[in-house]
């Protein structure tokens, strides 16, 4: 009998799920926002992913039901349980997935490495944390944000005065998320998979460049990832997994600091920007390792197939023309580079698809990953 996955939500992330299910003779349903997203090829309904009744109505179709993003309400998630549902991830890891205080809390009580932080309802308790942190700290709001949005540096607490005010008025009150404002050398990502029985693999630890708070490139593995980091980093992307009870693809996105710490910065549940290069650099890929996860299935190898992967995300896309005139002119300059395209038109800041290369060089494999990229710019 052939299994049933069903995605809610019709993003990217939701697209790269397609290939694999279909060589793995998985059939993939996807719930989309709206009519034409990037995961349109497997969308089978259309339907607001806030709403229980239509979320149970697609869940009766599948026999396991994942996510594109972790938006969902808990209540959603609450009702899917409740009706037999199998939900991977399940509702606790993605509560915490949803909420960055919620997200710092567990870390603490599981007692992992992250920077210095404190939730904070008011102006006075936000100057407070400034005072005793050298006057500058990053401020994020708990719910939301993404490639940075909903994350400010400030050296003043009247600096986050409008989103006080939003809180008060929109919630009723709460807090903001404060946290020490960390001297990192550079970013890492670790992804993890866990099965619902238990068997987890980590994938190599890898660089994230970002500008603007948007990933723009990965180096798997890390460059200059001595033992020591690259198995830290592996017990911690681990260790979350473990303790959250994370089913499914887990990004933990980390701080190399300084004084050579690893920290914590921010946790995704599902398929990730820092793990696309697996599509083409490892022997299985995050997309199909999510799906075997969630549908509890045997692990893939997580093994690099070269020693270096380049991934470079195509932001914004060309100003003038469309991503489509631009393909044969990358590939016929760059025939090594693996283009990867979204669905979606051009937009500023917005992405749309992504290049790997793999290679033994370095410097080779970025130059074409990026000569490759340039087209679409």
């Amino acid at each position: 009998m052939t299994l049933r996955v069903g995605v809610v939500g019709g993003g990217q992330l939701a697209r790269m799920m397609i290939a694999p299910a279909v060589e793995l003779g998985v059939e993939i349903r996807v719930l989309a926002e709206d009519e034409g997203m990037s995961a349109a090829l497997a969308a089978t309904a259309v339907g607001d992913y806030r709403d229980a009744e239509t979320v149970l109505a697609f869940a009766r179709e599948v026999d396991v039901i994942t996510f594109d993003h972790e938006h969902v309400p808990q209540d959603v998630l609450a009702a899917l349980v409740d009706a037999g549902v199998a939900v991977h991830p399940g509702p606790a890891p993605l509560g915490v997935a949803q909420d960055k205080l919620v997200m710092r809390a567990r870390m603490a009580e599981l007692a992992l490495p992250q920077p210095d932080w404190a939730a904070v309802a008011d102006a006075t308790h936000l100057q407070a944390f400034l005072d005793e942190h050298g006057g500058r700290a990053v401020v994020k709001t708990p719910r939301g944000g993404y490639d940075g949005k909903g994350v400010r540096v400030v050296t003043a607490a009247t600096e986050a005065d409008d989103w006080f005010a939003a809180l008060a008025e929109d919630a009723g009150g709460g807090s903001l998320l404060v946290e020490e404002l960390v001297d990192f050398r550079r970013e890492l990502a670790q992804q993890v998979a866990r099965r619902p029985s238990g068997e987890v693999r980590a994938y190599p630890v890898v660089e994230t460049v970002q500008r603007g708070g948007v990933c723009a490139e990965v180096i798997a593995p890390g460059p200059r990832a001595e033992e020591r980091v690259r198995l830290v980093a592996a017990e911690i992307g681990v260790a979350v997994a473990e303790g959250l009870g994370v089913t499914g693809m887990l990004a933990v996105e980390l701080f190399e600091t300084s004084d050579d710490r690893i920290l914590i910065n921010e946790l995704a549940m599902r398929p990730h920007n820092s793990g696309h290069w697996t599509q083409d650099g490892a022997v299985t890929s995050q997309f199909e390792q999510h799906l075997r996860a969630v549908l509890d299935l045997p692990l893939g190898s997580t093994d690099a197939v070269a020693p270096w992967a380049v991934m470079i995300n195509v932001l914004g896309g060309p100003a003038t023309g469309t991503l489509d005139e631009r393909f044969a002119a990358a590939m016929a300059a760059q025939p090594a580079a693996k283009i990867h395209t979204y669905g979606k038109a051009p937009r500023p800041g917005r992405k749309v698809g992504h290049v790997n290369v793999i290679g033994d060089d370095l410097d080779d494999v970025v130059y074409v990953a990026r000569a490759a990229a340039s087209f679409f710019d």
